[in-house]
């Protein structure tokens, strides 16, 4: 959310900004609608002043049995009840244009930096660094599926069969490696000072709001029927919530959090894409980092390339070949300032595919949230916000088994994925044994 002044200073670049996430929203409407709320504000408390004073006079001649004729006061106490009477029709009036200034003040988009690129879709975001290089294969390679049947680690069919479209059950091996990649994660996080969590991943929709993924986001987020209780798509939700409402204390510098956490998504919209395999499924498993430091720009781009590092320090550990993308405006959520996308090479796309987000959104997730710090002067101010992917799964896994397998249907283990899977160098072909 931001500052109704600034949205006033600012409307013709926000409309704009607006237009290019495809948003439907009129700031013109929001402006005229809090000038109407003010005054409407402004007519009430001037009714209440003259109520307020009519009623004390009233009070005056009783308690001093004032000689004022009975007529004159029962006048006074007319006037009061007619006050009441308007009030009661203003408040009315009033709580219906808040209403409608609140809902569009909850889909106005956040303004995006000045090097975002400009763009429509995701064909306009911009590359910025490659690290490593695809492999080329001499021989014909097959898809994390094929391998996952061969070493009997991913199983669609049951999982489609149990749960619907879009599932599946990770046996064997495959849990393991799936465990596996979250705990490196979690691993190279601890070592860099993050606090770890274990978080709700059913919340009230008030956080959900609170971190922007509501209004816009609430057709891919299951409900519990009959219960103001959702299933999250990330755990940045409850990890941004765990301040709502607070005053944090970030004297000593950011405050950097990470959780592991299983997540949701409907997927609505993405009929009959990736239909096949992991890539698109409705429940998966992330290493997310949080952190929270104080509203300055220069400091915040700094943590926005410290948790982009993050996950690419993951990737190189996995010795996956990625790219670095920056995120056009129009490919950007609402809450989003700044924004990054670490794409993982996959052999079966014969492209990349996203495997990471990065984003900083400046202050425009704790205004909503109502996250505050104390600055060096002792000022109340909000705080930015910024999150990335660690690592999520099963979708990396996709990467992992495709970049790496041989010939012969054998996977290479990445050497620091061993000590976490008996000291593995690869998965054999079970069928060669």
């Amino acid at each position: 959310m931001l500052d109704i002044q600034y949205i006033k200073n600012h409307f013709t670049e926000l409309q704009e900004v607006a237009d290019q996430k495809k948003i439907d929203v009129s700031i013109t409407t929001l402006l005229e609608k809090n000038q109407l709320k003010n005054q409407y504000l402004q007519q009430i408390e001037q009714l209440r002043q003259q109520r307020n004073q009519l009623t004390h006079t009233i009070s005056g001649h009783m308690q001093q049995q004032s000689l004022l004729p009975t007529e004159a006061i029962q006048a006074l106490k007319d006037q009061v009840k007619q006050i009441n009477q308007e009030l009661q029709q203003l408040e009315q009036e009033s709580k219906v244009v808040q209403q409608e200034y609140t809902q569009l003040m909850e889909l106005v988009p956040n303004y995006v930096s000045p090097d975002t690129p400009q763009g429509q879709s995701d064909k306009d975001n911009v590359v910025i660094r490659t690290w490593s290089t695809p492999p080329e294969f001499p021989f014909a390679f097959k898809d994390h599926i094929e391998l996952g049947e061969i070493h009997q680690m991913i199983d669609t069919s049951r999982g489609v069969r149990v749960a619907g479209s879009r599932n599946y059950y990770l046996t064997g091996i495959g849990a393991l490696l799936h465990r596996a990649v979250q705990q490196l994660a979690l691993d190279l996080l601890l070592a860099k000072g993050y606090l770890p969590m274990e978080v709700p991943t059913l919340v009230r929709s008030s956080a959900l709001s609170n971190t922007a993924f509501f209004p816009l986001g609430i057709d891919q987020t299951f409900k519990i029927e009959n219960e103001d209780k959702w299933l999250t798509g990330t755990s940045e939700v409850a990890l941004v919530s765990y301040y709502q409402n607070e005053i944090i204390d970030l004297s000593q510098g950011a405050i950097r959090l990470a959780a592991v956490s299983q997540n949701f998504r409907s997927e609505v919209g993405s009929t009959g894409k990736d239909v096949r395999g992991l890539y698109r499924v409705h429940q998966f498993a992330k290493v997310e980092q949080v952190i929270f430091c104080e509203a300055n720009a220069e400091i915040s781009e700094h943590i926005h390339q410290e948790i982009t590092a993050n996950a690419e320090e993951l990737l190189q550990l996995l010795e996956l070949p990625y790219q670095v993308v920056a995120v056009c405006a129009g490919d950007m959520s609402q809450k989003t300032y700044k924004q990054y996308d670490i794409e993982t090479w996959m052999p079966s796309r014969q492209s990349y595919g996203e495997t990471h987000s990065s984003s900083n959104i400046h202050d425009f997730q704790a205004r909503r949230a109502n996250i505050r710090y104390k600055d060096s002067e002792g000022n109340i101010q909000y705080c930015h916000t910024l999150n990335n992917t660690a690592v999520a799964s099963p979708r990396i896994l996709i990467p992992l088994l495709e970049n790496h397998q041989h010939e012969d249907g054998s996977i290479y283990i990445p050497v620091a994925l061993r000590p976490y899977l008996n000291n593995k160098e690869k998965l054999a072909n079970p069928n060669l044994l």
